[in-house]
């Protein structure tokens, strides 16, 4: 690779919207001039990477420097505890190593973004976004689905014993909901259905931003990607635009600099790009003046609005001879056998991310009375007028998610839920100019009563699907709430389901506390962090415009999943494509640059 002292634009960070907007440029107009500076290595056709299957590696067991973990502050609200907040560390950042969950947001979200001002990201001016970056290959091609994509979308081409269960369950159990063959469209909300994810149905690899956008462009020579280089801080010249970026390798003092004639875009993710701002002197002035760095910009914005996802992983014992992903992370003879099937046929275990089948739910009249008062005004604000939007999802994994690694030698399932729009903010601030220091990050989960409720009631509804599925055998006991000795809630291990026909669980005042329990004492964040550098007014605490603009600035914009006002209904890889393919548009508008 051949640096140059100076680019058109710098890209700080090589996340997934950065792999998006540098390729679709650099395809438009190949003399463009592009840097791309990335914290984390390349990740060009490494197993790790590409295989689908080996995220549960990089979920269990990660490969070092994969990520940068960031502690939360301890909350009484998390029983003193404090949470592993985390951020990708390679060239597609998560993309290229989540869990290829493909969920897409209400469309209702990308209109209250709208509402706040941002014109131009509504859900009418999104969608067809959405469906220019896929590939749609389920065979349900619906109109909201794109056809000539770069990004595969399909179920994968292996279904795990848990996906079938649970899709069998709900067709004769339900609770009211039906089951639909798109629960991906925008519009349905409360249908099961089974789950899409970004693996490429015909070769069986991830389908990712990194090599679907960004490496395609590679023998382009004026496409430049440096990885294992941390961004310090913008450079500004007396105007206040911004010209550049300073980089280090290294913990030691030496900083190399490379300058941008024509914009300076960060794309370093919801904790590193407020960082980066921060480290520049773009922030709140009194954080700013009390680590002694120079004021650029007061926007005390900055890494407010910090949002995210709360996800509950409960596992449920599986027969003795069921095949679960599980044995991926942790039977490396059992890997390379899969392995093998997958190099010769991109089929197998390895072509799959186990998540199967799902739900995004909302409460009818009964659930409602039993989500009580706590939830009630919440619901009657927020959901009661937006039919689009769940308050949780519910899905199934084949494999084994909980805190107790002994328990991983066992077959099992998890169910998975998560809450959708959390009440609780929190907050992500530097605590030193150090690039390397760590980042006071408080989650604010669980601040609200609304979101403990919500919890509650999703671990009820996940529980009587899981005991009812062909392959339950008990509960992981170790990964569910204490019941009280006495308590009929208590299930423990078991040689079979119950009929699909049995009476729910009926559930004590002490059996709702003991949930709330196990909630605070192990619930975490979904990796789905959002809105440190929000789109909205000044005003409002906003940190960009609907151009992508920093205010008070010139020059700098951001694009990646920080700039989201307002969260999703959703994992956040879909949103964080159309963001992308929103900023190269926008982008390639201001540069005169056509056909991207």
């Amino acid at each position: 690779m051949n640096l140059h002292p100076t680019y058109d634009i710098i890209f700080a960070g090589g996340g997934a919207t950065a792999c998006v907007i540098a390729g679709r440029l650099a395809a438009a107009d190949s003399a463009l001039r592009i840097l791309i500076v990335e914290n984390g290595a390349h990740s060009k056709d490494k197993p790790f990477h590409v295989q689908p299957g080996r995220y549960m590696n990089n979920m269990m067991c990660p490969e070092p420097g994969m990520f940068t973990v960031h502690e939360t502050r301890t909350s009484a609200n998390l029983n003193g505890r404090s949470l592993r907040a985390s951020n990708a560390n390679c060239v597609g950042g998560g993309g290229s190593i989540n869990g290829m969950m493909y969920v897409r947001a209400a469309a209702s979200d990308y209109d209250d973004w709208e509402k706040l001002g941002n014109h131009g990201w509504g859900s009418m001016d999104l969608i067809p976004l959405a469906q220019k970056h896929e590939t749609y290959q389920t065979g349900n091609l619906g109109s909201n689905h794109g056809s000539s994509g770069p990004l595969k979308v399909s179920y994968g081409s292996h279904e795990t014993h848990a996906g079938r269960d649970f899709l069998r369950v709900a067709a004769e159990y339900g609770r009211g909901r039906q089951l639909t063959d798109d629960g991906n469209d925008f519009v349905s909300c409360d249908a099961y259905s089974r789950w899409p994810k970004y693996i490429d149905a015909e070769t069986g690899r991830r389908s990712d931003a990194a090599h679907f956008y960004l490496y395609p462009q590679a023998r382009n020579p004026n496409l430049s990607i440096l990885d294992h280089a941390r961004v310090v801080r913008i450079l500004f010249d007396h105007d206040n635009r911004a010209v550049g970026v300073e980089y280090t390798s290294s913990r030691d003092t030496n900083v190399s600099i490379a300058y941008a004639s024509r914009l300076v875009v960060l794309c370093a993710g919801a904790f590193c790009s407020p960082a980066i701002l921060e480290r520049s002197g773009i922030g709140s002035k009194d954080l700013l003046q009390r680590l002694n760095i120079p004021v650029v910009c007061d926007l005390p914005g900055v890494g407010e609005n910090y949002q995210d996802h709360t996800m509950g992983l409960v596992p449920y014992y599986a027969p003795d001879k069921t095949v679960t992903l599980t044995k991926l992370a942790v039977d490396k003879k059992a890997a390379a056998a899969y392995e093998t099937e997958w190099l010769a046929t991109g089929k197998g275990i390895m072509a799959s991310n186990g998540f199967d089948a799902g739900i995004r739910i909302r409460p009818n009249t009964d659930d409602l009375k039993e989500l009580g008062p706590a939830f009630q005004k919440r619901w009657d604000e927020f959901f009661s007028k937006a039919p689009d939007k769940p308050i949780a999802w519910i899905g199934t994994c084949g494999c084994y998610f909980g805190n107790n690694p002994a328990s991983a030698v066992r077959p099992s399932f998890t169910m998975t839920y998560l809450t959708t729009y959390p009440v609780a903010l929190g907050r992500v601030h530097i605590q030193s100019r150090d690039p390397f220091a760590s980042l006071e990050v408080d989650s604010g989960i669980l601040g609200s009563r609304e979101d403990l409720v919500v919890l509650r009631w999703a671990y009820k509804w996940s529980r009587e699907l899981a005991r009812r599925m062909d392959g339950y055998r008990g509960e992981v006991v170790l990964d569910h709430p204490i019941f009280p000795t006495d308590s009929q809630a208590t299930c423990g291990e078991n040689s079979g389901p119950v009929n699909v026909s049995a009476p729910d669980i009926v559930y004590s005042k002490e059996d709702d506390d003991a949930i709330d329990a196990f909630h605070r004492g192990n619930i975490n964040m979904a990796w789905h962090a959002l809105g440190t550098c929000a789109m909205k007014p000044r005003d409002q605490g906003g940190v960009v415009d609907s151009r992508l603009n920093i205010h008070g600035v010139k020059n700098l914009k951001v694009a990646d999943m920080s700039v989201a006002p307002l969260n999703v209904g959703a994992n956040t890889y879909n949103t964080a494509m159309i963001i992308g393919e929103k900023a190269a548009l926008i982008i390639a508008e201001e540069l005169g640059i056509e056909s991207v």
